[in-house]
Order: structure tokens, then C-alpha cells, then sequence
């Protein structure tokens, strides 16, 4: 009878007020991680597969492409609305919901025939998954106490971390030892595990408000802007950039949608998107941080493999041991950094972070053609401690002001620009590759000339190791010369890689004095008022 007389609000939130609201706050943090990592792995685990992919599905390298660019540009479109998705559908159905989908996806992705069906499901694979990262920060912020913030990303931090450095060496893997549709067919059994921990243990958020009206326009325009967006992105080197009818395309559509979205969301009154809440200075700070980020964190992700595996011969698994040890680091550092929480200044460790990665970048740029896999390990674990000393203060920093209820608008948000700057990144990063190779070519063939005494002499020497080999004598200078050539190429493509790691740590510091526009010491504790 007691109940009866309460208001509807009221009566809502009892169960809650009764039930302990942190109880199996680390079985939801195993669960919504794992959902997290199976959605990050997959951004990056087609690479390796590609040529394998093309040969069975008779495409072309552009159109294969389409493999990756649909599911990335699927898990942009989606990030910014999860908040919004969450409230229309609960939490916990639109979590399980979203996994489900993301593991259905999978197993039709792997069962493909076509380009077409492939792509398709991808796309679905991609709806899905954008889903999981931002509602699983979301969830992690309300099912731990604020003393556990900094637990409760460290948790999630070593998944965002760990999961694009994995992607590409199990991916390669699987590929060698099985066969491409087993990358997709692996995500079964752990999107299952993950579907029916959500459904028994994940509830629906205390803080939800209930959406009173579908904000379709916002939609359609958030869509547009985004999606053309990081096709352009993923697109642009490919086609020459704006030399390409359809890279200019994409430019004027996203613009004219952005705009659009962004003036549409301040001026109606139930915005898909809430972008009011970036008048915050602390987000919208932590934002543009997080932007820079994933530029830096997703650039040095993308070039070190190939460094490896073209300049240095490496294998996909070698280059998976490589990378290993800077992902512990990443892991062990946040776990580290939890513990500290609010002992000192989060913007420190932040700022500590970025140095470390700085450094880390400047080791590297000093690499040769004749580097070993031991010379790596100092610098991947300077990178990875770097990394973990940024990721949890810097995500707890940026929501610190946020009431809860904003808080699953604001991880959208947060994980979108870092998504987005990623594939700015790597956007950068490829294009940058190339006109890096082309101007140390062009320096270092200024000096190799039939008038150098160094390069004669090389020539001589390489045309006698190949006379000995066997080679006629009247094709041995020609073929020493094709030799020398192809060293110089390989010389100016490793001081390509030099000038881009050290790009890209400098880069980092650009984003330091964004935590100007910070408070002192809001960073661990995080997650704003409950009200």
C-alpha cells in the first residue's frame, strides 16, 4: 500500500534505492570490457586479411577497402548517439542488444560470398559495435562508487589500449593457421559469454531520462556529417585527395551536415546529440584531448607494423611480440595509476604521460634498417607507461563535471573525436608516408651520381659480389645499379619513418596546454554530481 502513494518517479527508482547499486561492479566490468575489446580488435583485424579476402571474393584492392570503411564508418555514425539510443531503448537492452547484433553480424560476415554481402554485414558488425565502447565507459562510471573511478577505467583503458596493438597480429595469425572468415567466426563465443552476463547481471541506468520526442532531422544530418566524413578519411589517400571528384564530394557533404547538425542540435529543444554540454570547459578540453590522442596513439599504431614488416622483415607474429610488451606497460600503468587515485593533480600524470610518449617517439625516430627485434622493447615500454599514465586521469578529468545523467552523452562524444582523430591519423600518417619518401629520395639521389667517389666505389663493390654469384659480367652493372636504387628507396622510407614517430610525439605536447583549461585535481575523482 505504501508504494501506491508514491509518485511514478519515485516508485521507479525504489528497487534501486533497496538493491546495492555497486554490487558485481567488476563482473559488469569483465562483461562490458570484453565487449569493448571484441569491438576494438575488429576495427583492425581485416587488414591483415585482405589479400586473402580479394582472392576469394574476386574484388579489387578499392573495393575491398569497403570491408573496413563500412564498419568504422558505422561505428562513427553510431558513437555520438548512444546516450540518446540508451534512454529510447533502456541500457540494458540496447547493451544486449547491440551485442547480439554484433555477434549475428559476425557469423554472416565470415559466411559471406560476395563483396557485396560482406560489406553489408560489416556495416551491421559496425552498428552494432559502436554501441559498446561509449555505453560501456557510461555503465562503468554509475556501477562503481566515485572512489573507484580511477579502478573502473583502468579496467576499461587496458581494452582500449590492448585491443587495436592485438587486432592486426591475431588477425594475422587466424589468417596464417585457419582462414580469413575464422577472424569473424572467433567473436562467437565471446559475444555470447558477453550476451548473457549483460542479461543477468547489467541493469538499466538509475539516471535514464526518458526521450519525449525522435529527433529525426539531427539524425539524418549526424549521419551525413559523420559518415562522409570517415569516408574521406579512410578514402583520401587512396584517390589523390581533393584531386578526386568523389573526396570533394565527401568534403562539401560532411561540412554542409556538420553545420547543419550542429546548429539544428543548439536550437531544438529534445537534440539527438546534446552538444550543450560542451560549454563545460573541462570537456570540452578533455575532448579535443582525447582528439589529439587517438591522432597520436592510432598513427604510431598504424606505421609501426609496416615499418616492421616492410623495412625490417618482420612477420605479423613477430611484429604482435613487438608491440606486446607496450600494451602490459598500458595495463600495468593504469592499474598503478587507479591506486594513486587523488593523491596528487590528475593534469600531472597527464602531463608525465605525454613526456614519456615524447620521449618514447624520439627513441624511435633514431631507428635504422639494421634495428633488432631487443632494440624495441625500451621504447614500446616507455610508450605503453606513457600512454597509461594519460588514458584514466585524462578520461576522468574531462567527464569530472558532468551530472550522471549527461555522463553517457558525454563518452559518446569523448570516444567519437577520438575515433575520429584516429583516422585522422591515419589518414595523415599514410599521406605523410608517402611525400616523406619522396622528398629523402629525392635529397639522397642528389648525392648518389657517377661523380661521387663513395657511390662509385659502392657500385663497384656491388657488381663484383654479383659477378661472383654468377651473374654475366655484361648485366651485373645494370643489375647493380637497379640494387643501388632500391637501397636508397629503402634508406629514404626509414627516415621517413623517422621524421613521423618523431611527428607524432611532438604532436601530444601540442594538446598539453588544453589542461590550462582545467581544474586542479578534478581528474580522479570524476563522473560529476549524481543529480
Amino acid at each position: 500500500m505504501a508504494t501506491a502513494s508514491l509518485s511514478p518517479a519515485t516508485a521507479r527508482a525504489a528497487p534501486f534505492a533497496q538493491a546495492d547499486p555497486y554490487a558485481n561492479r567488476y563482473i559488469i566490468a569483465i562483461t562490458v570490457t570484453l565487449a569493448s575489446i571484441m569491438e576494438l580488435i575488429d576495427t583492425s583485424i581485416v587488414n591483415v586479411a585482405i589479400p586473402h579476402m580479394m582472392g576469394n571474393l574476386g574484388a579489387t584492392l578499392d573495393q575491398i577497402a569497403w570491408v573496413s570503411t563500412g564498419y568504422i564508418v558505422a561505428n562513427v555514425i553510431v558513437l555520438p548517439i548512444t546516450g540518446w539510443l540508451s534512454a529510447v531503448f533502456g541500457r540494458r537492452r540496447y547493451f544486449a542488444g547491440s551485442i547480439a547484433l554484433f555477434t549475428i553480424a559476425s557469423f554472416f560476415c565470415g559466411n559471406s560470398h560476395s563483396l557485396v554481402e560482406l560489406v553489408f554485414w560489416r556495416v551491421l558488425q559496425g552498428l552494432g559495435g559502436g554501441a559498446l565502447l561509449a555505453t560501456a565507459q557510461a555503465v562503468l562510471y554509475e556501477v562503481f562508487p566515485p572512489s573507484e573511478y580511477g579502478t573502473a577505467m583502468a579496467i576499461f583503458g587496458v581494452g582500449v589500449m590492448v585491443g587495436p596493438t592485438l587486432g592486426p597480429t591475431l588477425g594475422g595469425y587466424i589468417t596464417d593457421v585457419f582462414s580469413w572468415p575464422w577472424i569473424f567466426y572467433i567473436n562467437i563465443p565471446f559475444g555470447i559469454v558477453a550476451l548473457l552476463l549483460t542479461l543477468t547481471y547489467l541493469r538499466d541506468s538509475r539516471y535514464a531520462r526518458k526521450v519525449e520526442r525522435i529527433d529525426w532531422l539531427g539524425l539524418v544530418l549526424l549521419a551525413l556529417g559523420v559518415g562522409t566524413l570517415q569516408t574521406m578519411l579512410e578514402r583520401g589517400e587512396r584517390l589523390d585527395w581533393f584531386a578526386s571528384r568523389e573526396v570533394v564530394l565527401y568534403a562539401i557533404v560532411s561540412a554542409v551536415s556538420l553545420v547543419g547538425f550542429v546548429w539544428h542540435e543548439l536550437a531544438t529543444e529534445h537534440p539527438v546529440v546534446d552538444l550543450r554540454i560542451l560549454k563545460s570547459p573541462q570537456l570540452a578540453a578533455g575532448v579535443a584531448f582525447g582528439g589529439m590522442l587517438g591522432v597520436c596513439l592510432y598513427a604510431t599504431v598504424f606505421v609501426l607494423p609496416v615499418y616492421l614488416q616492410q623495412l625490417l622483415g618482420f612477420t605479423a607474429n613477430q611484429t604482435g611480440m613487438v608491440i606486446l610488451p607496450g600494451a602490459l606497460a598500458s595495463a600495468v600503468t593504469m592499474g598503478l595509476t587507479a591506486r594513486m587515485r587523488g593523491k596528487f593533480d590528475a593534469r600531472i600524470s597527464v602531463v608525465i604521460g605525454a613526456a614519456i610518449f615524447m620521449y618514447a617517439m624520439w627513441q624511435l625516430s633514431h631507428f635504422t634498417t639494421q634495428s633488432g627485434r631487443h632494440d624495441f622493447l625500451w621504447p614500446m615500454i616507455w610508450r605503453g607507461v606513457g600512454l597509461g599514465l594519460i588514458f584514466v586521469p585524462m578520461t576522468n578529468l574531462a567527464l569530472a563535471e558532468l551530472p550522471m545523467d549527461k555522463i553517457p552523452n558525454g563518452t559518446g562524444l569523448f570516444n567519437l573525436l577520438r575515433q575520429l582523430g584516429g583516422s585522422v591519423g591515419i589518414a595523415v600518417s599514410a599521406t605523410l608516408l608517402t611525400r616523406f619518401e619522396a622528398i629523402q629520395r629525392a635529397a639522397l639521389v642528389e648525392n648518389v651520381t657517377q661523380f661521387n667517389d663513395a657511390t662509385r666505389a659502392r657500385l663497384s663493390a656491388l657488381t663484383n659480389t654479383l659477378i661472383r654469384r654468377g651473374v654475366l659480367p655484361a648485366n651485373a652493372e645494370h643489375d647493380a645499379i637497379t640494387l643501388l636504387s632500391a637501397q636508397v628507396t629503402r634508406q629514404a622510407t626509414m627516415l621517413s619513418f623517422e621524421r613521423l614517430f618523431l611527428l607524432f610525439g611532438v604532436a601530444l605536447g601540442f594538446a598539453i596546454p588544453l589542461l590550462l583549461l582545467m581544474r586542479k585535481g578534478r581528474g580522479f575523482e570524476g563522473g560529476g554530481a549524481s543529480h
